[in-house]
């Protein structure tokens, strides 16, 4: 890939006056382009590159995804609209609710083939919130970091946690208990809600301390394109200010210091204790 000199290239996407036109992840390589005629040039220099120390292209796995409305392509490859990389799905339009959907139904699975664990009366409760917190909720938290949560998503991760605790507790639907009457029954601490909000607000400052990298670039800057028409979309680091209740400019004096951006995330997730409100049942 180094060999390609794609690096040079005008082809590819502008941020903050940058051009970034192909991302690399182990054997895999995304390429980047605005148009068809700059995505075909750039897959050829690959292509070139690659038949000169005898590699080729894989034409079962290579996916072709455009954020935008097209007629055909011309490039040889599977046209999608979504597809899994990495263990998590993209969209063509950028929307992390079917990411989060996919998760939940994920962690409704592992939840379910520990059955065994659950209905064991030698097991007492407390010892059965270990193994949910251990098993169930990484499945659902994995790479929360980059998602960007919308009050519908918070909802079907609490509605999500309180159905691993009614099945915790053996209660079934039918049963007439207030959520509030099992969130007492069982006191876990920080909500699942919570636990993804101290990880995203790590990985925030994390970023912030950098120096420079492309993740910090892809998050304070914006894509060189015209906004769209009406009402525009929640963005990841509007979820981010919006949680804290404070501007961009105060968060980023907060990072500077290590130990107070510290306390800051944990006293922010350890009050997410409880549910919404939405979650009661009248």
């Amino acid at each position: 890939m180094r060999n390609t000199g794609l690096e040079e290239t005008q082809a590819g996407i502008k941020i903050a006056g940058r051009n970034i036109n192909n991302l690399r992840y182990a054997d895999d390589t995304t390429l980047m382009a605005e148009s068809e005629e700059e995505l075909k040039s750039l897959l050829m220099k690959m292509k070139e590159e690659s038949d000169k120390v005898g590699l080729k292209l894989s034409i079962q796995k290579t996916k072709i995804m455009a954020s935008g409305p097209t007629t055909s392509w011309e490039i040889y490859g599977e046209t999608v609209s979504d597809f899994i990389i990495l263990g998590s799905k993209i969209t063509a339009d950028g929307d992390c609710s079917h990411e989060i959907k996919r998760c939940l139904l994920l962690g409704r699975k592992v939840m379910t083939n520990l059955d065994s664990i659950f209905k064991s009366r030698d097991i007492t409760w407390p010892t059965k919130v270990h193994p949910v917190k251990a098993m169930v909720f990484p499945v659902v938290m994995y790479v929360c970091e980059s998602w960007t949560v919308k009050k519908a998503e918070c909802r079907r991760i609490d509605a999500f946690e309180l159905w691993c605790l009614r099945r915790l507790l053996r209660v079934p639907w039918t049963a007439r208990r207030s959520n509030q009457s099992i969130l007492k029954e069982i006191s876990s601490g920080c909500s699942l809600e919570g636990m993804m909000l101290k990880l995203k607000l790590q990985y925030f400052g994390h970023l912030m301390q950098r120096v420079d990298s492309l993740e910090k670039t892809l998050m304070l800057r914006r894509i060189g394109d015209r906004r769209r028409r009406g009402r525009q979309r929640m963005r990841w680091l509007d979820g981010t200010t919006d949680s804290m209740d404070v501007s961009l400019g105060e968060l980023r004096e907060l990072v500077m210091d290590r130990d107070t951006w510290r306390a800051v995330i944990h006293g922010l997730a350890k009050s997410r204790t409880r549910l919404s409100d939405w979650t009661e049942l009248n």
